[in-house]
């Protein structure tokens, strides 16, 4: 198993990147979509995405502005100079594939936005390209002292309901001019019809180009968020995915702390059930304390889930993939991200160690 970390578009600096290395990182997993989009520059204490109900988390970026392989080569490279590995992007820009989302009027100009990021990310020499396929995205989070020793954290508190306003999707605003209302109610079989569609065109460029598509579940998972369906609530619908379109690039991206949410099954068993399929492309370790509809994150050695069984679990199925903390509490000092970080990275690899 490799360990890695995962940062934000603004966090994309060699300062970070020396940071990662420090703490025993060798990948790393970026975001390239600005959830943080807003007047003033965003810095290292932007760094869990809350936003609210009527904003959402920001402004979607530039739908003409595709990431090229020129543009995703000079970040690997710089990457490269910090003696670690870029393993995966995660997450398309909704101004990108709104309507792919909504099956809206540039529902296959939008499909083909992803082929060509898609192609770009393999020719840059990335092997992994994670997605969420979800209208509300991750709504409805909030803040406060949740982890041990009062640290800030975050968690859901009550299923957010509200309804999407057009030009919202992902919980980000594409469209800041569009028509007032919100969007038309559909049914779960609706959006697994969109999936399948998107997967039937994607996967084989993915292949093509040498990368794995990997799906994150639904955060929170709950049937219903902001009175949109949701795909991926329960531990057994990855399976339904994995299942629409059988591929070497048709993967996960397995959210240990979201299974362990979920209100069914059994996050040891679906540990064990996806990566005895080599199915997981890499992996979100955190803890996390409580079910939906409510449940807080907190480090990684409290919590509900017993994090060295899920790491005996991955080891004896031979996972080799990359792990990394998606998120963590923030540890009270002049560096809350970093020393937190710094926590869980440390947690992860000693369990590493541990296990070889």
């Amino acid at each position: 198993m490799k360990l890695g970390i995962g940062l934000y578009r603004h966090m994309l600096t060699p300062p970070n990147y020396r940071f990662a290395r420090q703490i025993g990182c060798s990948h790393v997993v970026i975001h390239l979509v600005d959830y943080f989009k807003k007047p003033e520059p965003a810095t290292a204490a932007d760094n869990q995405p809350v936003g609210s109900a009527s904003g959402g988390w920001g402004i979607a970026g530039d739908p003409n502005a595709l990431w090229t392989t020129d543009e995703l080569v000079a970040i690997r490279k710089e990457i490269e100079a910090e003696g670690l590995v870029l393993e995966a992007i995660e997450n398309f820009d909704p101004a990108h594939w709104h309507d792919v989302l909504l099956d809206g009027p540039k529902r296959d100009a939008h499909m083909e936005n992803l082929k060509r990021i898609v192609r770009s990310v393999g020719a840059a020499g990335i092997p992994v390209m994670g997605y969420n396929f979800s209208i509300a995205g991750v709504a409805g989070r909030v803040t406060g002292p949740f982890a041990r020793g009062s640290a800030e954290s975050v968690g859901v508190e009550g299923v957010d309901q509200t309804p999407v306003p057009v030009g919202m999707v992902w919980n980000m605003v594409y469209d800041q001019h569009g028509p007032a209302g919100a969007l038309a109610p559909i049914s779960h079989d609706e959006l697994w019809k969109r999936l399948a569609s998107f997967l039937d065109e994607l996967v084989p460029v993915a292949e093509e180009a040498g990368v794995t598509l990997a799906a994150h579940p639904d955060d929170p998972p709950a049937a219903t968020v902001r009175g949109t369906p949701r795909l991926v609530y329960q531990p057994s619908m990855y399976q339904r995915l994995l299942d629409l379109k059988p591929s070497r690039s048709n993967a996960l991206e397995f959210c240990v702390g979201t299974i362990a949410e979920m209100t069914e099954g059994d996050v040891y068993e679906a540990t064990d059930r996806y990566s005895s399929q080599g199915k997981l492309a890499y992996v979100h370790l955190r803890n996390v304390r409580g079910k939906i509809p409510r449940y807080h994150e907190v480090f990684i050695d409290e919590g509900d889930i017993d994090v060295p069984r899920i790491m005996r679990t991955l080891k004896r199925n031979n996972y080799s993939g990359v792990l990394i903390p998606d998120h963590t509490p923030l540890v009270e000092c002049s560096a809350p991200w970093y020393a937190g970080m710094a926590y869980a990275v440390g947690y992860m690899r000693a369990l590493i160690q541990t296990l070889e």
